[in-house]
């Protein structure tokens, strides 16, 4: 099975390994003997979808989730649920993944006018009076 995280990146599922493990928190005797929470591991060094530059950014979004040798690992545990946390877990990588090939538009630096300057100076000087009127009356 593929999933589909953009119309141009297309993840396979051999490069997604789930494993299940026992989830944390409340749940009553269930808790310790059923195998709920997933944990996802993706080999982002592996897949052949990704391009250099989503390389690149997934590694600085990954943060901690990721290993020094490239594998990020995530862990649902959200859900009563083996499927529904497996869901969730890919869910969340695909959210990643959309991120990491998101371009960020750059942002073109613009000086102020001298209008907005004199404004702001004139604001800054009113608001100063502003201040100095609420001291003590002077005694004369």
């Amino acid at each position: 099975m593929a999933y589909h995280v953009l119309p141009d990146l297309v993840i396979s599922d051999d490069d997604i390994v789930v494993t299940y493990i026992h989830a944390s928190g409340p749940g009553g005797q269930n808790v310790n003997k059923v195998a709920t929470a997933a944990q996802l591991r993706f080999d982002m060094a592996r897949c052949a979808a990704l391009t250099s530059r989503i390389r690149a950014r997934l590694r600085l979004l990954a943060g901690s989730r990721m290993t020094r040798n490239g594998t990020i690992v995530l862990t649902a545990q959200k859900f009563r649920s083996q499927t529904r946390n497996r869901e969730d877990a890919i869910e969340r990588l695909c959210d990643l993944l959309r991120q990491a090939a998101h371009v960020p538009t750059r942002r073109i630096a613009t000086r102020p006018s001298r209008t907005q300057r004199r404004r702001r100076m004139d604001d800054k000087s009113r608001r100063g009076q502003v201040k100095q009127g609420r001291g003590r009356p002077a005694l004369d």
